[in-house]
């Protein structure tokens, strides 16, 4: 038999319409492949370093977007997963010779465990209720990290080794850690696209819109909204481990409010509740961050005027706003 390529869905409408494999539509499976294409041209023009900080902003920022554009939670406290995934898998690599494709998985696992006490304490409340509390734990998280001897202070965990990959690609050469960083990201997408599709998937948006009414239905909502609070959790702690091993450092910038507004801030150019979003978030605004910087103490304004205007101009970020004018859902 061969396997099944294609299955009916219906959109809001009551359509029907086909769905590829992992969720992807016509429109969406056409923009990954786009993207595909991008990634094996970019580093022709722009440098690789850059663009695997961009790539581990654009899984922490998928993450973000599952847990605030599906399900409807906003999050202050996500700095704190990347952080940990960042100064677990420095400290594994770094001090301990973890090989550090593990000390990454390790990493991941730090941060959903966080993820998962934070996330225990904060769906008990919800709305800016939610919100402080996320705020609360993770700036005593920072405090933590800013005292404890394993997290060096604000010098941070500095000459963490890239090692290998399976033990035969060598990820000192910046060209082979790319392709390793780029298929981290792309497979990240296929995993969010793909849980956004399913019934969980569903249930989450359900909630967003209406939590009351999901109850009403006999679901019990808190195991959702823990689930996809560690799912979030655990994206974050794998970007921040990932950034560690590309940058050879963990600092406490991983674990600070600033990084935690940063992701909130790519998740809202680039479009909340799309796939892509996080793509074209991360790149605006690394790229904004990144070549504005000669500019001293002016790039804060210059970078707040851009963004005014594309507030205005695109209410529904970069990609939510493309969608809407093309009719198809990125």
């Amino acid at each position: 038999m061969t396997p099944q390529v294609e299955q009916t869905a219906y959109d809001e409408g009551g359509r029907a319409r086909k769905v590829l494999v992992f969720g992807f539509s016509g429109a969406s499976l056409i923009a990954m492949l786009m993207l595909c294409v991008a990634v094996v041209l970019l580093p022709t023009v722009v440098y690789p370093i850059f663009l695997m900080k961009v790539f581990a902003f654009v899984i922490f920022a998928s993450g973000y977007n599952l847990l605030f554009g599906y399900a409807g939670l906003m999050s202050f406290g996500q700095a704190a997963f990347l952080g940990a995934g960042a100064y677990t898998t420095a400290i594994l690599a770094a001090q301990l010779a973890i090989p550090p494709v593990l000390a990454v998985l390790v990493g991941t696992a730090a941060g959903a465990l966080l993820g998962a006490g934070f996330g225990f304490l904060a769906i008990r409340r919800q709305g800016i209720y939610f919100a402080m509390i996320t705020l609360a734990l993770a700036q005593m998280f920072y405090f933590l990290c800013l005292r404890s001897p394993l997290t060096g202070g604000e010098d941070g965990v500095q000459a963490v080794p890239r090692g290998t990959f399976a033990g035969v690609v060598d990820l000192s050469d910046d060209n082979l850690l790319y392709i390793v960083c780029a298929a981290a990201m792309l497979g990240v997408l296929v995993l969010i696209n793909r849980i956004i599709h399913s019934p969980f998937g569903r249930i989450l948006k359900a909630v967003r819109d209406n939590e009351a009414r999901v109850e009403s239905l006999g679901f019990n909502v808190k195991p959702y909204k823990l689930a996809v609070f560690v799912i979030a959790a655990a994206l974050a702690g794998f970007a921040g481990g990932m950034k560690s091993i590309v940058f050879g450092i963990a600092t406490l910038t991983d674990v600070s409010l600033v990084t935690t507004v940063e992701v909130v801030l790519i998740v809202l150019v680039g479009g909340t509740g799309t796939v892509f979003g996080p793509v074209a978030g991360a790149f605006v605004v690394l790229a904004l961050e990144h070549y504005l910087a000669p500019f001293g103490a002016w790039f804060a304004l210059i970078q707040g005027l851009i963004f005014m205007i594309m507030v205005i101009l695109m209410r529904r970020g970069v990609i939510g706003t493309l969608a809407d004018k093309c009719g198809y859902r990125l």
